[in-house]
């Protein structure tokens, strides 16, 4: 039987094919676009950015040729909240956040589904490429989507079992983007060739050093070496982000003249840490903020209790390649403490405030924002 869907669609061709594909599929389908700044840009520059009123535009019409019903609905206040001053709270405390993540928690899959459930529909549908396989038991489980090239199960990492229960992903078994172009126009839909969108929607120009310095104003402060002594000077903290070299000015040259990079960045003492490419390298990682995505370990029965290790694969990056790696949940008195994840080798640039996803296979396992690292390489190195 068929499902009532609301289906988010973003004014792209990924989000216009998947609700086509749900209507097809013989479901009740109801397009929504969200609203996510108040004074939204008219026109997107090049293919930055998302959320103008262009591509509202470009929903629209696609909605009218699946002849579904269409809404705009403003979540611009949610989205301000949740995802833009995180982002600069995050940036602000040495971090580096990925709003994607936190869009697709917070607003895709907990305001909008919230909302969508309130109104008696069964599902969200998304343009996202991935797939949520039912198990033997009836659990929902994210995996990754079958165009590796096009997978996006990282950025769905942070969705709980409760919203992979109403999610719905029809593109997750297409073998490539361009089928869905062709699919597009064969369709009739204006966006069949639309190009997508990149870098940050929130700050369309891509100049995110610009953007924060306009929000939080700058700092002065010293750059120092991994022994401390002071090697150069910068205006903002929050302009560095771990793994960072271009930028630096520093006015002394390392002592064997190679390049140095951004280790740490300490807000609070308006400091930030540069050293060799070596010292980037990461042994473990470990964060508080932790979730499954789906049964966790022990109901997955992939350990035999809470605190086990097990085996598994872990990216820090959207488009990183996952690396073998052992995983396991710490605990303290109160229980649960963090997720740490120790690599089978090194990491390379990771810092606070990314996300770490967690695969067993194809499988989704889980995730954490990372809140602390292990380096691979000892300070005296």
């Amino acid at each position: 039987m068929g499902m009532r869907i609301l289906a988010a669609m973003s004014g792209g061709v990924d989000s216009a094919v998947a609700a086509a594909r749900a209507v097809e599929a013989g479901h009740d389908v109801v397009g929504v676009h969200l609203a996510l700044s108040r004074m939204p840009g008219t026109l997107r520059t090049g293919s930055r950015g998302c959320c103008t009123i262009e591509d509202s535009m470009d929903a629209q019409r696609a909605a009218n040729v699946l002849g579904i019903p269409y809404y705009v609905w403003d979540f611009s206040e949610r989205f301000k909240a949740d995802v833009v001053d995180d982002f600069i709270a995050e940036y602000s405390a040495g971090r580096t956040p990925n709003p994607c993540m936190r869009c697709n928690e917070r607003i895709k899959f907990a305001a909008l589904l919230e909302k969508a459930l309130a109104l008696g529909f069964d599902a969200v549908c998304t343009g996202h490429y991935a797939k949520v396989v039912t198990d033997a038991a009836g659990r929902r489980e994210l995996h990754r989507a079958s165009a590796e090239a096009k997978d996006q199960s990282y950025v769905l990492g942070v969705l709980t079992a409760e919203q992979l229960a109403h999610a719905h992903f029809p593109l997750g078994d297409t073998p490539s983007k361009q089928l869905v172009r062709e699919e597009a126009a064969r369709r009739g839909l204006s966006v069949a060739q639309k190009p997508d969108s990149y870098d940050i929607c929130f700050i369309s120009d891509g100049d995110t050093k610009g953007w924060l310095a306009e929000k939080v104003g700058t700092a002065p402060g010293d750059i120092v070496d991994r022994s401390g002594a002071v090697v150069g000077e910068h205006e903002g903290a929050h302009a560095y982000t771990v793994g960072q070299r271009r930028g630096l000015r520093l006015g002394t040259p390392a002592p064997d003249g190679k390049p140095r990079f951004v280790l740490e960045v300490r807000p609070k003492e308006r400091t930030v840490v540069v050293g060799p490419k070596e010292a980037l390298a990461v042994a473990e990682i470990a964060g508080a903020r932790f979730s499954w995505a789906g049964a966790d370990p022990v109901a997955s029965d992939i350990v035999g209790a809470e605190g086990e290790p097990f085996a598994c694969e872990v990216q820090i990056r959207a488009h990183a390649d996952p690396v073998p790696a052992v995983a396991r949940v710490a605990t303290d008195a109160s229980g649960p403490a963090e997720l740490v994840i120790t690599p089978e080798s090194p990491l390379a640039g990771v810092a606070p405030g990314q996300t770490a996803v967690v695969y067993v296979g194809t499988r989704v396992l889980g995730q954490c924002t990372i809140d602390r690292t292990v380096s691979a390489v000892p300070v005296e190195a």
